[in-house]
């Protein structure tokens, strides 16, 4: 393998593929984030992204510039749904006996 850093100098076995598994899901988040900032361009939901304030789908513009469009209430419910996959195990390594193989 490959550890140009070191991190794996203690030889701790269970580190290493806590190591491993993170940085694959970390790799997999990022696809998705790349594919959601892609998305856009091509596709807009139909309806309303929020009904209270009046903002529609298709109103809100793709890239960057969609980051004030979107409100708190939004963010908030993006940032709970990734806490809640990150602290219950929803990526299958957080607690003993969810360790999964690199690549599952």
């Amino acid at each position: 393998f490959w550890d140009p850093l070191g991190f794996t100098r203690d030889g701790d076995a269970a580190n290493f593929k806590r190591r491993r598994v993170t940085e694959i899901k970390h790799g997999r988040v990022a696809m998705l984030a790349a594919m959601g900032y892609i998305t856009p361009e091509f596709f807009k939901f139909p309806g309303y992204l929020s009904v209270a304030e009046d903002i529609r789908f298709a109103d809100v513009p793709n890239g960057l510039a969609a980051i004030s469009k979107v409100p708190a209430a939004g963010w908030l419910q993006i940032v709970a749904y990734g806490l809640y996959c990150e602290g219950t195990g929803g990526f299958g390594y957080n607690s003993a006996g969810q360790v999964s193989d690199a690549g599952d």
